[in-house]
């Protein structure tokens, strides 16, 4: 649910706002439940294994489920990603064979995922599972990618994973938290926790600010009864050339900051960096000005592989700004025993979920 989060939902000051937006926030709390709890799901004969959150805005789910997409395949599964492709034109389900389709049309966290494994873009997630099991293309297990708020479909596995830095916020349900339904009917719906402990973790806010990581994981694996699993973010790639060189540094996402932190932990120097809203569609003038920056600092470009996407095919100075600009791709790291047990939770979903899997 992307949207211009207020600062406060994760910080302090927020209690007169908290008051007012009470009322509004119970509606929507009342509404998500019934939702979540009062619907039939489809029970599709593929394996179900979802990747969600309980929050809006960034937390890491589409390096999450590029992550399940690669463990499964390792253990020769054939996983097709589904999507809602937020921001794109086409309602689906359609899957999304050429990754070098305009973000405008397909959105662009599918196009990540597209890299990872076969993707469907349907914004029926009942309607994008028919077609994947209608396909003909060998598809052993559907990895749902933020499913956990949508009930169209029975899960076989669903995993919720949260920002460390950040955690849940006030606690309350939006407009007047983060909360995108009542925590205990999210958690009702959750089999394991991922929690990414991004690079600016360690600045976390005492006091009524977020819990510091290791305090979050503590709590979470105290009162959740399933797994609770501990991640970290890192770059995917080599980023040697990002060291000590200047920056200039462009986001579109939700969390930005966690971005720019990992910069500077790699050893970058951020000289200018600008941040615009999720899912932001590049304008000409965009480009232009985020060009004539890196000249006035002798700066290189870069910016995340979510934005980058969404430069590419346009001509003009858009092409010229993806030609400029270094990508920096992320991906989640685990100890060798949470690595172990994610693994083993994910392949144990593949070999018994779906009603028909003894069929295969």
């Amino acid at each position: 649910m992307p949207l211009e989060e207020p600062s406060w939902w994760y910080g302090a000051g927020g209690e007169r706002m908290t008051r007012l937006l009470g009322p509004a926030s119970r509606i929507f709390a009342h509404f998500a439940t019934r939702r979540l709890t009062q619907r039939t799901p489809y029970r599709s004969r593929l394996p179900v294994i979802c990747v969600g959150n309980f929050t809006a805005g960034g937390t890491g789910k589409t390096p999450l489920t590029i992550h399940i997409a690669q463990l499964l395949a390792k253990v020769g599964e054939h996983p097709a990603i589904l999507t809602r492709g937020y921001g794109g034109k086409r309602a689906g389900p359609y899957w999304l064979d050429d990754i070098s389709e305009l973000a405008e049309d397909v959105g662009d966290e599918p196009l990540l995922l597209a890299r990872a494994a076969p993707t469907m873009v349907a914004h029926n997630r009942r309607a994008g599972a028919i077609a994947i099991e209608t396909a003909g293309r060998g598809i052993t297990v559907i990895v749902m990618d933020d499913g956990l708020q949508n009930p169209s479909l029975a899960k076989d596995l669903t995993l919720a994973i949260v920002d460390a830095a950040r955690g849940l916020g006030n606690g309350e349900v939006i407009p007047a938290g983060p909360l995108r339904a009542p925590l205990d009917v999210q958690l009702g719906l959750t089999d394991a926790i991922v929690l990414n402990t991004p690079p600016n973790a360690a600045d976390a806010a005492e006091g009524s600010g977020p819990a510091p990581p290791a305090l979050l994981l503590e709590a979470l694996r105290r009162d959740f009864p399933g797994p609770v699993i501990a991640a970290s973010a890192e770059a995917a790639t080599e980023a040697g050339a990002l060291t000590g060189a200047p920056l200039v540094a462009f986001a579109g996402i939700a969390n930005p900051a966690r971005f720019f932190a990992l910069l500077e932990r790699l050893g970058g120097r951020i000289a200018a960096h600008l941040v615009f809203k999720d899912h932001h569609a590049y304008s000409e003038s965009d480009a232009e000005r985020l060009l004539a920056l890196a000249v006035t600092h002798g700066a290189t470009l870069v910016t995340t592989e979510k934005d980058h996407v969404r430069l590419v095919g346009y001509g003009g100075a858009r092409e010229r700004l993806a030609k400029a600009a270094t990508a920096l791709p992320i991906r989640l790291a685990f100890s060798e025993q949470d690595g172990h047990r994610l693994s083993e939770l994910v392949t144990t979903a593949a070999l018994t979920g779906g009603y028909r899997r003894g069929l295969r």
